[in-house]
């Protein structure tokens, strides 16, 4: 049920816009395209030409970009024992953020298309290496280390990134680096959306089969070890994979928060705490979320477009709060 309300709202968002087009002729117009469905075309090229080169990649993107978050984010809260972790927290998303604005600011025009991506991985591996040897070992039993230490190397690397903007010579470039901080799925193009479809894919795959061992992760690294699962060695490789999806995400759409802290929670509250249905449910929302953002950003103050990590932040916190509160973890 999750997967086809995630397919009817990608169909619907794809009609919002300055030109408004009905779901049955966007649904008609991508069937055409992908399959080439024998279809009487009563739409103009225009109308052909808006949905499937303008709006059909931000809408692939979004959903590639929130089921990647969302699922890394149900990973991470499992890897650490801690609700309240995610990308952000862990300092995934700032050392994604320093690599990319590095490509962007120092490296630009030397690697080609892909050295956005390609930096943003490295970036993201290094500072997920970084908060585990600042946790060390003890991590293993006191997973709230990896907090502290994933908070300490985010602020550091936004400070890096700040140094990079403000040492820019290139205006251009600062300005660059500023919108795409903020999340935006403006500028998509269609090999940087075959690329994150495909890593959201096999995240899907990867993380699903994994979903015994983040089972046995978060019920604690003792049980994990009855059950034969090697606590630090599943959670570093877990980690380094988590931070290949977050690393090409923040390359694809810039840094989006919130979707990684407040999906997953939603999802435990509809199918549960086990991971083989939590991170299914956990993909579909946040894919569904971020479409329904890109909506807003779109449409509330045309025809300028807000940053959508700007929309997710303002939506995101109510609903942490609530859910919270719900919870029965904030209270007096």
């Amino acid at each position: 049920m999750l997967a086809l309300l995630t397919i009817a709202i990608a169909v619907i968002s794809t009609g919002f816009g300055p030109v408004p087009i009905d779901p049955l002729t966007v649904f008609l117009i991508v069937s055409r395209r992908l399959v080439g469905q024998p279809v009487d075309a009563y739409w103009s090229d225009a109308i052909d030409a808006i949905v499937w080169i303008t709006r059909v990649p931000r809408v692939l993107m979004a959903i590639a970009v929130g089921s990647s978050l969302a699922m890394a984010g149900a990973a991470l809260q499992a890897m650490v024992r801690n609700p309240l972790a995610d990308p952000y927290v862990l300092g995934v998303s700032s050392g994604a953020s320093t690599g990319a604005a590095l490509a962007i600011t120092v490296l630009a025009g030397v690697g080609g298309a892909f050295l956005l991506p390609a930096a943003a991985f490295t970036g993201a591996v290094v500072s997920i290496l970084m908060v585990l040897a600042i946790g060390g070992r003890a991590a293993g039993s006191s997973p709230f280390r990896l907090i502290l230490a994933g908070m300490a190397v985010g602020y550091a690397l936004s400070s890096v990134t700040s140094f990079l903007i403000f040492a820019s010579d290139s205006p251009e470039a600062s300005r660059s680096v500023m919108f795409w901080l903020l999340g935006s799925l403006a500028n998509v193009h269609w090999p940087m959306v075959q690329l994150c479809l495909a890593v959201a894919a096999l995240a899907v795959v990867v993380l699903t089969l994994a979903s015994g061992w983040l089972d046995a992760l978060a019920a604690g690294d003792d049980t994990a070890m009855a059950l034969g699962v090697h606590p630090l060695r599943t959670r570093l490789t877990l980690m380094i994979f988590v931070s290949l999806i977050v690393g090409v995400m923040v390359a694809g759409a810039g840094s989006i928060g919130f979707v990684g802290l407040i999906v997953p929670h939603m999802a435990r509250a509809l199918v549960g705490t086990r991971h083989r249905l939590l991170l299914p449910a956990s993909a579909c929302l946040g894919a569904s979320f971020l479409l329904v953002a890109d909506v807003g950003a779109r449409m509330l103050f045309p025809p300028a477009e807000i940053a959508i990590g700007v929309l997710t932040g303002v939506v995101g916190a109510p609903l942490m709060l609530l859910l919270l509160r719900k919870t029965g973890q904030l209270t007096n």
